[in-house]
């Protein structure tokens, strides 16, 4: 396990519009206000885009995800936690359960998905933590880790 303390900064809420995409608008916004670490919550609606529904085979050494597309308006609950990528851009890891009809579909937004009419996202940050997403070369995933 790795693990580092932080405390709690600043509170965002946030209302994505219509046609706005995940994670890239989040991630603009988390650069602009100078947000490095975070957790962010979300509910709202999302349409056209792709989720990652699991890894093709779980014993395989490089993760081959499985994309499932999402082609029609959809109710959304997600949580995500926000982090500095290598580069020190702050990277939104973000699962969402995406429901239609009594159906639902769950997995990572990082393909991206568009906002369909409103997104209310919180995002709270974390100050004084050392975390940040580093490729492994193993996975070929970025996750997070001490600096």
């Amino acid at each position: 396990m790795q693990y580092s303390q932080g405390t709690l900064g600043r509170v965002f809420t946030l209302r994505l519009e219509d046609g706005e995409r995940i994670p890239d608008t989040i991630e603009t916004f988390a650069r602009e206000q100078a947000i490095a670490c975070g957790l962010c919550l979300m509910i709202g609606g999302a349409d056209n885009g792709n989720l990652v529904v699991g890894p093709r085979n779980g014993d395989s050494p490089v993760i081959d995800p499985i994309l499932h597309a999402i082609g029609a308006p959809h109710e959304v609950a997600a949580v995500g936690t926000l982090f500095p990528g290598e580069d020190g851009a702050p990277t939104l890891h973000m699962h969402a359960a995406l429901g239609r009809e009594g159906r639902t579909a769950t997995g990572c937004i990082r393909p991206g998905l568009d906002v369909w009419l409103v997104g209310e996202v919180v995002i709270i940050e974390i100050s004084g933590t050392d975390m940040i997403r580093r490729r492994e070369p193993k996975s070929g995933l970025a996750l997070l880790c001490k600096k």
